[in-house]
């Protein structure tokens, strides 16, 4: 079935290329993967999916709910975009900042009383990961941390995530460390989602993002938590994670010959964001090398 799926999205982008293809397209001698998967990934749970349709080519632990950190911030963005209020002015309240420093969550920098909108705020929250920029969002969107929690649930309901629950927007253990979970494929099916809104699809996308000092607000400048972005070709996304129980974990998608793929990989290391973003390498490679030989050759 994975050979069959894959060799048709290659069959599907050979003929939008004008490449005349020949033959069965479940062959297993035109993508000779490894049946066993990529080799050595870390990753206590992963998967990886086409980009269209979230159909999971290869995973493991699939099924299995797992804290994801700040991969939980896919869905806060998520909940927001879906409000269609970007311009709203957001206050950033003083208590985001207890909230951060109770588990070491990384921040945005942002000050207490700052005024930023809605759209800002987003990438505060994406690209340097803020929990604070989650909480001022959380506390104008909910309203309060309660109602906008509720709702993130509800998204996930609605999107069918069975695996998926939260109980913070940032994904920090609040109140515990397993109380905000998910599973590989429900993360899958979440990027694919989250990547048909513009927006997000923009924000994620950036490795860095400059807000001018206004009326309300200091200067900021952020910049990407996800190495992919920076270091692996085609890549166009998504979001980093890190908490004790979660490990370094990394949601991505990338686009290679035409060909989206989106994946995950959870708990790759206690220590190591590169650990990660290797993972995410050895996945994608398995996937995108048999691919990419077979197009020239098609040619």
């Amino acid at each position: 079935m994975l050979h069959a799926v894959v060799a048709g999205v290659v069959v599907g982008v050979a003929a939008g290329h004008g490449v005349a293809t020949a033959g069965p397209t479940g062959s297993s001698d035109l993508l000779p993967w490894s049946a066993t998967g990529p080799d050595g990934v870390q990753a206590a749970g992963a998967a990886l999916a086409d980009g269209i349709t979230g159909t999971v080519l290869w995973s493991r632990e699939a099924h299995t709910p797992v804290p994801i950190a700040s991969i939980a911030k896919v869905m806060t963005a998520v909940v927001v975009i879906a409000a269609n209020d970007l311009e709203r002015p957001v206050t950033v309240p003083a208590e985001a900042f207890s909230y951060c420093g109770r588990h070491g969550g990384s921040t945005a920098g942002l000050s207490a009383g700052e005024v930023l909108t809605a759209r800002q705020l987003l990438y505060g929250l994406l690209l340097p990961s803020g929990c604070d920029a989650a909480y001022a969002l959380a506390e104008s969107f909910g309203p309060g941390q309660g109602g906008f929690i509720g709702r993130m649930n509800d998204t996930a309901r609605v999107m069918g995530l069975g695996g998926t629950q939260f109980s913070d927007p940032s994904g920090l253990p609040e109140p515990h460390d397993y109380s905000t979970l998910s599973t590989p494929a429900n993360l899958v099916t979440l990027a694919v989602r989250a990547m048909t809104m513009p927006v997000f699809r923009e924000i994620v996308a950036a490795r860095d993002f400059f807000v001018p000092a206004g009326p309300g607000n200091r200067e900021h400048s952020w910049e990407t938590t996800n190495r992919l972005l920076r270091e692996y070709p085609g890549t166009i996304g998504i979001k980093t994670g890190n908490t004790d129980a979660a490990g370094h974990c990394l949601l991505f998608e990338t686009v290679r010959a035409g060909i989206p793929l989106v994946g995950v990989v959870l708990h790759s290391s206690d220590h190591s964001s590169i650990v990660a973003k290797q993972d995410a390498e050895r996945i994608l490679n398995w996937a995108y090398d048999p691919i990419l030989r077979v197009l020239p050759a098609a040619g």
